[in-house]
This record gives structure tokens, sequence and C-alpha cells, in this order.
């Protein structure tokens, strides 16, 4: 197990590693922890740690075959103004998955990384 302090890390398999790294890091902040693409890389935002795991690496090769679509999981990553940010990255040619969900809790969007992967872009309702 890891030390409580360490970073949580998310694998998510994509087909181009440094299309996600740049996606990631160009758009949602990511910094580059290490770069081996095209078998892998990881990219770090605040105790996150991004595992990207392209076709090459032993990390995709674990996969089972009939998991080849991108799953239902999604990393949660918290926004101040959902607005601006869905405007900015609308703008830099991004795709979404569907329209904006209110709840008790706050709003969000799906966003698609280029393999699919889904991220969740949450504003946390006023209190």
């Amino acid at each position: 197990m890891t030390a409580p302090d360490e970073l949580a890390a998310v694998r998510y398999v994509v087909d181009d590693v440094a299309a996600a790294v740049h996606f990631y890091t160009t758009h949602l902040g990511f910094g580059v922890r290490n770069d081996f693409a095209p078998a892998f890389a990881d990219v770090v935002r605040g105790p996150l740690r991004l595992l990207l795991s392209g076709p090459a690496s032993s990390g995709a090769r674990a996969t089972p075959e009939d998991s080849a679509a991108p799953g239902r999981n999604r990393i949660h990553l918290i926004v101040d103004d959902l607005d601006t940010e869905i405007a900015r990255l609308r703008t830099a040619g991004l795709s979404f998955r569907g329209d904006v969900i209110a709840g008790p809790g706050g709003r969000q969007i799906l966003l698609t990384d280029p393999a699919g992967n889904l991220v969740e872009l949450f504003e946390s309702a006023p209190r």
C-alpha cells in the first residue's frame, strides 16, 4: 500500500501517449512527471498522478481484450467557473460528452481526452 501522503494514481489506457500528454498539460494544468512515449507517460496535477499507458506499455497489455472501450469511470477535476472553462476548452477545439448537468452539489460536464477517456469538470454549488 502507498503511504497516505503519496500521490493517488489513476491509469488511463490511450492510443497515443504524446497526444494525451499534450491534452492534459496544455488544457488541464497537469505537469509531466515522466515521459517514455510512445509507451508510457505520467502527468501530475496536485495529488493526482495520471498514468498514460500506450499500446506498448505493460499497463495497457495487462488490460483484457474485451475492455477496449473507455470505461465509465473518470477523473474528477474541480474548477472555479465551469462556464468559463467550457468556453475556453471549446475554443481550443475540445470535445464534450453531453451538456452541463446540475444537482444539489454543483454542476458538471464530461470532457473527452484524445482516446475517449472521460474527465469530469465540476463546479461546487454555492454554500
